[in-house]
């Protein structure tokens, strides 16, 4: 079976965006890794950076994982976040899309409410408070 797991990077930012991942969807974290933690030969990590996430993993459901990592101005990286990706997630029933739309978007912005659309689904789609898009659809076999 083909696995979608998601990598988001982030400025800087990345423990406090899973920590909120993890208080809407539960579980526990698989992997924190700090930059401390990974010495890597020939480079040096600011003191500033090394206590940032090199990689999280928080499993989502049975087989899903979403995970990130800080990218980092000190290694050359540099972080242009914009709308091309969304993440896509198709919850199991009506009230859990509401759960998470209303959740996940707080303090974020709506692109397009959580309602029945023209096309049959239940969707809507907004921008978190991290920068991250989201798309809520969930197909109701009628």
């Amino acid at each position: 079976m083909t696995k979608f797991n998601p990598y988001l990077n982030f400025a800087g930012t990345t423990e406090q965006a899973f920590n909120f991942y993890k208080s809407v969807f539960g579980g526990e974290f698989i992997s924190v890794v700090r930059f401390n933690d990974m010495p890597m030969e020939g480079v040096i990590i600011p003191k500033k950076d090394a206590d940032k996430i090199m990689h999280i993993g928080l499993p989502i459901g049975k087989d899903q994982m979403l995970m990130g990592t800080d990218a980092l101005e000190s290694l050359g990286q540099k972080l242009v976040q914009g709308n091309n990706i969304h993440m896509s997630i198709h919850p199991d029933s009506k009230e859990e899309a509401d759960r998470l739309f209303s959740a996940l978007s707080d303090g974020g912005k709506i692109e397009m409410q959580l309602a029945d659309q023209q096309w049959g689904d239940y969707y809507g789609s907004f921008q978190d408070k991290f920068g991250v898009y989201w798309m809520i659809n969930y197909h109701s076999e009628r």
